[in-house]
């Protein structure tokens, strides 16, 4: 993709989504940041909200996290899925940066994909929303799904898509890009329901050029009242 046409999709972006959230995560500092990244993997943000105040509760800071019960961090975790492997990472990732860090999350991206539990997206989000570091791009299962039916990227693999899109978008709205993707697929591109009639990007959009949007048709694309 072009970067005019880059422009073209985020100026629409700004103007759908002008409220943009400070995080859909919510945590007191940057340790309970990094360990609800963690634990969103696979996971809705609404249950990790859910869980780690419990969690925090309980193992306030990376000392005692590291020190803790697994069982005991396992079950209150359970909720958000595949809660042996997270609790396991998690807690050694805690202990990491006890050992490595004095307790404190680190500011770089070496630093941060070096602990467990920890790549890329982790990473940025932590960078961008803790540290406000602009990195990289934050790719997450709606960036990678929009990114591809948008046509930002025909790759698969998340570090491809994220170089594919820091060629293509200005540095200064990286950060501001992933949230427009995520509110974007969270309230008209769906995974299996996409609302292409509703949808103001379809004139810019390869899914919906290719005939695919829903019900085989292509939608007309949707107007504000004064037909712009």
């Amino acid at each position: 993709m072009d970067k005019k046409k880059a422009r073209e999709i985020i100026s629409i972006l700004k103007k759908e989504y002008p409220k943009i959230p400070k995080s859909f995560l919510e945590f007191a500092d940057p340790f309970q940041l990094l360990i609800s990244v963690i634990l969103s993997a696979q996971c809705t943000d609404k249950m990790v909200n859910i869980v780690t105040p419990k969690l925090f509760a309980k193992f306030p800071d990376a000392k005692s996290l590291g020190c803790g019960d697994i069982e005991e961090i396992m079950e209150i975790i359970k909720p958000t899925g595949f809660y042996k492997n997270k609790a396991a990472n998690i807690q050694k990732c805690a202990r990491e940066l006890t050992d490595r860090h004095q307790g404190c999350v680190p500011d770089t991206m070496e630093e941060l994909t070096a602990l467990s539990g920890v790549g890329r997206k982790t990473a940025n989000v932590v960078l961008q929303i803790a540290f406000d570091k602009n990195i990289g791009i934050v790719i997450d299962t709606h960036v990678k799904r929009l990114s591809n039916r948008i046509g930002f990227s025909s790759n698969e693999d998340p570090e491809k898509i994220e170089t594919d899109l820091m060629a293509t978008i200005a540095e200064s709205e990286w950060k501001n890009f992933s949230f427009y993707l995520i509110m974007h697929g969270r309230a008209v591109c769906d995974a299996k329901k996409p609302d292409c009639a509703s949808c103001r990007l379809t004139a810019h959009c390869d899914y919906f050029k290719s005939g695919n949007a829903a019900d085989g048709k292509k939608s007309k694309p949707a107007r504000d009242k004064k037909g712009q």
